[in-house]
């Protein structure tokens, strides 16, 4: 198994999570987070710069192996609007994952 954290424009959300539903991925854990990459920017408080984050979307999803390629390439081609900032697709593996209601163990 392996999840899949996917930090995308807050706009392309929508458009994202329709498409990995489309694949079949029914579970997803939506958050709010701000950062920055490469790109650093500064925005202006009373005059005095600091530096400005970008309001972003993550989208975790626990998937078989076999979808790994599927949902990367989902996410790539919904998520992308070809300017700085448009995220990240981070693929960990996971030993393993228990449904608390159940208690039965490596079941996505």
């Amino acid at each position: 198994m392996k999840l899949i954290k996917c930090i995308v424009r807050t706009d392309k959300l929508t458009e994202t999570a329709d498409a990995l539903e489309s694949l079949g991925v029914s579970g997803l854990t939506i958050m709010d987070v701000r950062g920055r990459g490469s790109t650093r920017t500064t925005a202006l408080y009373r005059g005095r710069p600091y530096p400005a984050f970008l309001h972003m979307t993550a989208i975790d999803v626990v998937i078989d192996d076999d979808l790994v390629d599927d949902v990367i390439r989902v996410v790539l081609d919904r998520a992308r609007t070809g300017v700085n900032g448009d995220g990240r697709v981070l693929i960990m593996d996971l030993e393993n994952c228990y449904t608390i209601r159940t208690r039965q163990g490596g079941v996505a």
